[in-house]
C-alpha cells in the first residue's frame, strides 16, 4: 500500500502521477458513459440532444479545471480554461471540415456518432504523440517557440486570405490515397467499417473499406492537420505537458458532441473563420514573445479569446438572419477542405 501510494505521489513529466490517473479515469469513464449508456442503441442525434451532450461536457471540463486550481493554484487553473477555450476555438473550423466529409461520403447521421466516438480514440493516443514531441523540443530548444509563432501567425493570415476558397473532396489526396491503395465499397454496409466481398478480378474474397472507414480515416488525417495548429497554439499559455494535453482532451471531447448542432446549420457561421484567423495571429505573437521573456496576463488572454470567438459567432449568427439553416449532408460545399 505504501509503494503504491508513493508511486501515485511520485512525478511524471512534471505532473504528481495521480493527477494523470484521475484524468485518465474521468476520461474512460466519459467514453463509456458515452458509449454504453447514452449511445448504447444507436440513433440520430439532434441539436438539442447535442447541446445537452455539449453542456455535459463543458461542467465536467470546468470542473476538472476547477479541481487544478484548486490542487496547484489560480495560475495552473487559468492556464487550463484558457488552453482548453482556445482549443475549442481553433477545433471548430476542423467540425466544419468533417461535416464536410460526412456530406461528401453521404454519411448518415445515425451512423456519424460512431465515426466520432472511435476518433476520438486517434486523437487520444496521436496528441499524446504531439504534445510530448512539443514539450521535448521546447524544453531542449526553447529558440523552437519562434517558429511556432512564425506558424500560427502565417497561418493565421493564410486563413483570413483563404476564407472564401471551396475545396472539391475529390481532389483530396488523401481520400485519392485511400481510393488507389484500397478496396473501397461504393454503397454502406451499416456499421460496418469492413466488409468481407468477391475481389471482381479474382473471384477470392477479400476485405473491403467501406464509406465509414474512409470517413473514419479522413477525420483521423483532418484532426493531425488542424493539431498543427492547435497544439503549438496552447503551448503559448504554458509549457506545462499535463494542462496542455488535458485541456486538448476536453475541449476535443467537448466539440465532438456538439458537432451535430453545428453541423445542422454550417452556413450560418460563414464569418467565424475571420475571427479563428485572428486567434491565430495574436496567439503567434504571444508565443513568439515568451522566449524574450515578455509576459502576457493568462486572464487577458482567456477574456481576449472569448471575445473574438463570441463576436465571430454573434456577427454570423446575425448576418446569417435571414438565412435557412444548411446541413454538409444538404449542400456538401458549405466546408473546406487543404487537399
Amino acid at each position: 500500500m505504501e509503494s503504491l501510494l508513493g508511486a501515485l505521489m511520485g512525478d511524471f513529466l512534471g505532473t504528481p502521477v495521480y493527477f494523470w490517473v484521475a484524468f485518465i479515469t474521468i476520461v474512460i469513464a466519459l467514453l463509456v458513459f458515452d458509449l454504453g449508456v447514452l449511445h448504447k442503441d444507436e440513433h440520430e442525434i439532434g441539436a438539442k440532444e447535442s447541446l445537452l451532450l455539449y453542456g455535459f461536457y463543458v461542467c465536467i471540463a470546468l470542473a476538472f479545471g476547477g479541481w487544478v486550481w484548486w490542487q496547484r493554484g489560480a495560475e495552473a487553473g487559468l492556464e487550463f480554461y484558457t488552453g482548453y477555450l482556445l482549443e475549442q476555438s481553433l477545433a471548430m473550423d476542423n467540425m466544419f471540415v468533417i461535416a464536410t466529409i460526412f456530406g461528401f461520403l453521404a454519411i448518415p447521421r445515425i451512423y456519424q456518432h460512431r465515426v466520432l466516438f472511435w476518433g476520438i480514440l486517434g486523437v487520444i493516443l496521436f496528441r499524446a504523440v504531439l504534445i510530448g514531441l512539443g514539450a521535448a523540443m521546447v524544453n531542449q530548444y526553447s529558440w523552437i517557440l519562434f517558429g511556432f509563432g512564425a506558424f500560427l501567425v502565417f497561418t493565421g493570415i493564410r486563413m483570413f486570405s483563404h476564407k472564401d476558397e471551396e475545396r472539391n473532396l475529390d481532389e483530396n489526396k488523401v481520400y485519392q490515397f485511400i481510393t488507389k491503395r484500397f478496396r473501397v465499397t461504393k454503397e454502406l454496409h451499416g456499421r460496418n467499417f469492413t466488409v468481407k466481398q468477391p475481389d471482381p478480378k479474382t473471384g477470392k474474397i477479400v476485405t473491403w473499406l467501406t464509406p465509414l472507414a474512409v470517413a473514419l480515416i479522413m477525420v483521423e488525417v483532418v484532426d493531425l492537420v488542424f493539431a498543427v495548429d492547435s497544439v503549438p497554439a496552447v503551448f503559448a499559455v504554458t509549457q506545462d505537458t499535463f494542462i496542455v494535453y488535458t485541456s486538448n482532451i476536453f475541449a476535443i471531447l467537448g466539440l465532438r458532441s456538439l458537432y451535430f448542432a453545428l453541423a445542422a446549420a454550417m452556413n450560418r457561421f460563414r464569418y467565424l473563420q475571420v475571427s479563428l484567423a485572428i486567434i491565430l495571429v495574436l496567439v503567434g505573437i504571444k508565443i513568439f514573445l515568451v522566449p524574450l521573456h515578455i509576459h502576457i496576463d493568462t486572464l487577458l488572454s482567456l477574456v481576449v479569446t472569448l471575445s473574438i470567438l463570441a463576436g465571430g459567432i454573434i456577427f454570423s449568427l446575425w448576418k446569417t438572419r435571414n438565412e435557412p439553416d444548411i446541413s454538409a449532408l444538404d449542400d456538401p460545399k458549405t466546408g473546406q477542405l487543404e487537399p
